[in-house]
């Protein structure tokens, strides 16, 4: 079941029971990692609905963009899990980078940005039929507007890092890490920092599943994960029912990334590490 974004209606609630901006040349010119309001782990509103904002991403020419999930944008129900056919808003759409948001409230506005790219609207203009694909690749850019980039930084809140992308497929009883913030927990912090294992995996490597504490939950998705030397492995995309309830199912960013360079019209697309180093034993 697809992790919908979290909306201030109680119809998403329901769902969950079924279901051109400069980059700094170096780690100084970020904002700093303890003041910056756009971060891995940032509330992400579009068009109403919350997710969550895995990692910072640059290209050739310079420009800040953040991650999350397609599905993020999608216009449909929980049961739209195949990307190569599901609704979704158009390049273009504004996204709104926010804190604090709860189901009382969408929070304080940090900056805006556009959605640039969507593995789900790629698919479908390709033809994309691979099944593996079609189900699991669910990862979209959210390009940061001019006046809002100097209010970011890469790193990961609570843990710190990404290191690098991860460049190994995780094997099962890994550890993983990550950082969500859902409007559903009405702001409770101590709920967002997660650190769980990898019970499995989906899609022929495309998925992995996900086993945390606690288990994300909508508004959690489009939030990044982390391996055990805090390089970015996944990106949130579903609960699952099974074979484990409460269980989630995190796409994987190496193979999402490479779609992306190769269809995204973004050269020289990458991954931008954090500022402050990864530690797991906080």
């Amino acid at each position: 079941m697809r992790l919908l974004p979290s909306t201030t209606c109680a119809l998403v609630l329901a769902t969950l029971t079924v279901a051109g901006a400069g980059v700094p040349s170096s780690a100084a010119g970020w904002a700093p990692a303890d003041r910056a309001t756009i971060h891995p782990g940032v509330q992400m509103y579009t068009d109403g609905a919350q997710c969550t904002g895995n990692f910072v991403f640059t290209d050739r020419r310079s420009r800040v963009y953040v991650g999350y999930a397609a599905h993020c944008a999608g216009t449909g129900e929980a049961t739209d899990t195949d990307g190569c056919k599901a609704g979704s808003l158009p390049l273009g759409t504004r996204v709104r980078f926010a804190e604090g948001g709860n189901l009382a409230t969408d929070g304080t506005t940090v900056g805006r940005g556009r959605l640039v790219y969507s593995s789900w609207l790629t698919m479908q203009q390709r033809g994309t039929r691979s099944a593996p694909r079609c189900a699991y690749n669910d990862f979209a850019l959210v390009r940061v507007a001019r006046p809002s980039v100097a209010h970011v930084n890469p790193s990961v809140p609570f843990w710190g890092g990404p290191t690098a992308l991860a460049g190994t497929t995780p094997a099962t009883d890994d550890a993983v890490y990550s950082y969500g913030a859902s409007s559903v927990r009405a702001g409770a912090a101590p709920l967002g920092p997660k650190r769980g294992m990898v019970i499995g995996r989906q899609g022929r490597g495309w998925s992995h599943d996900v086993l945390t504490v606690t288990p994300g939950v909508p508004g959690d998705s489009g939030s990044g994960f982390l391996d055990a030397q805090g390089r970015a492995l996944g990106t949130l995309s579903t609960l699952a029912v099974a074979p484990v309830p409460a269980s989630n199912g995190v796409g994987d960013l190496p193979r999402e990334l490479a779609f992306a360079r190769k269809h995204a019209g973004i050269p020289g697309l990458r991954l931008v590490p954090g500022t402050e180093p990864f530690d797991p034993a906080l």
